[in-house]
């Protein structure tokens, strides 16, 4: 009997001592309280994003949206950072282990700060209606990009220094790394710099369709650090580096205001200058009528006889069309064929095609 009772007197010394200073009695509270806290967590978050959307239903902007859905990840885990300083202060810990708990506290609240900012950061670009003017769309979001990853690199040297690490010496070696790096790495600083360029000068965008003399023809679907992703029209996924938009010429066809016809047309030599004038006039004229075309000081048209060829004497044919969609123009291409045909045909004129006359002269013996 007196062993039971020396037994159960040491249970109790054991569990009023605890660990640290801090009482069993302290830590199955500060435990439960945690994992209210945990079960509890769906139930506030619920409650503040729809306090949140409910507010910001009032307004139809894009930047209380967009708020609503960057601030959940953080509300989520707000409950946990609250429900763990609200644990650990029911334990009276001592010497290194409270040090330990009030710098991962800080550490908790740290990160919930920066993430926060972190997530603040597109919704506050938002508010900003002229930066995108001011700024193209994809350098906008490089710099979102950007600022996350300086958010992020901040967020970690401030934990780091509530651990007592110091970041001026990891930065020093980071820097004589750094250059290390980058005289290894030239052509991605170089693909970086024309990707900049790329981008502030506004030469193209996502979405558009850019022609590389001798690179590539395609649709751009992502403008990277080092390389731009572009969409051929056979669908293959082509990735050029950036370099090559600064160092050559790029054709922006989605720029293109009015799409331009531009033909010589080849009348037969023996078509008669009544027949050259009525092919000339009839064409001009269906020019000036027709709704394809636009005749404007920026859009001059011109149907002119040219001059006398090898095979032809040639008509100048230059015009404007009011689309600029690549489709719509072959259509207008289409119809404006088939009329200068029956034109041609109603003349009484006839097309010209290469040809060469071979005269042989008779010797007398």
């Amino acid at each position: 009997m007196d062993v039971f009772n020396n037994f159960l007197t040491l249970l109790k010394d054991v569990w009023l001592e605890g660990v640290s200073g801090a009482s069993f009695t302290d830590i199955v509270i500060a435990l439960a309280v945690f994992f209210t806290f945990l079960l509890l967590r769906s139930v506030v978050t619920r409650f503040i994003v729809k306090r949140i959307e409910a507010y910001v239903a009032k307004n139809t902007n894009s930047f209380d949206n967009s708020l609503v859905t960057s601030l959940e990840g953080p509300i989520k885990f707000f409950p946990v950072v609250f429900g763990f300083f609200i644990a650990t202060s029911f334990l009276n810990l001592e010497g290194k282990s409270s040090i330990f708990l009030d710098h991962l506290n800080r550490s908790l609240v740290t990160i919930l700060i920066f993430w926060f900012i972190h997530q603040l950061i597109y919704p506050a670009s938002l508010l900003i209606k002229s930066i995108e003017d001011i700024l193209s769309k994809d350098l906008l979001n490089w710099i979102i990009r950007a600022l996350k990853v300086l958010i992020v690199i901040l967020g970690f040297a401030a934990t780091l220094e509530i651990w007592g690490i110091k970041i001026g010496p990891i930065i020093a070696g980071l820097g004589l790394f750094g250059v290390a790096v980058a005289l290894g790495a030239q052509d991605l600083f170089k693909n970086l710099i024309s990707g900049i360029l790329v981008l502030v000068e506004k030469r193209f965008k996502v979405g558009d369709w850019i022609y590389l003399e001798g690179v590539i023809e395609g649709t751009v679907e992502n403008i990277g650090f080092r390389s731009t992703v572009i969409r051929k029209f056979d669908k293959s996924l082509a990735t050029i580096p950036n370099f090559q938009f600064a160092e050559k010429a790029v054709i922006n066809q989605s720029e293109t205001t009015n799409r331009r016809i531009d033909w010589v047309i080849g009348l037969e030599y023996r078509s008669t200058s009544d027949q050259l004038e009525k092919v000339r006039n009839e064409i001009l004229d269906y020019i000036k009528t027709n709704d394809d075309f636009i005749i404007s000081d920026s859009t001059p048209h011109a149907v002119n006889l040219n001059q006398f060829s090898a095979s032809s004497i040639d008509i100048l044919v230059r015009c404007y069309t009011k689309t600029n969609s690549y489709y719509d123009w072959l259509k207008v291409k289409d119809r404006f064929v088939i009329k200068i045909k029956q034109i041609v045909e109603g003349a009484g004129a006839s097309f010209a095609f290469p040809s060469q006359s071979i005269y042989v002269e008779k010797f007398d013996k």
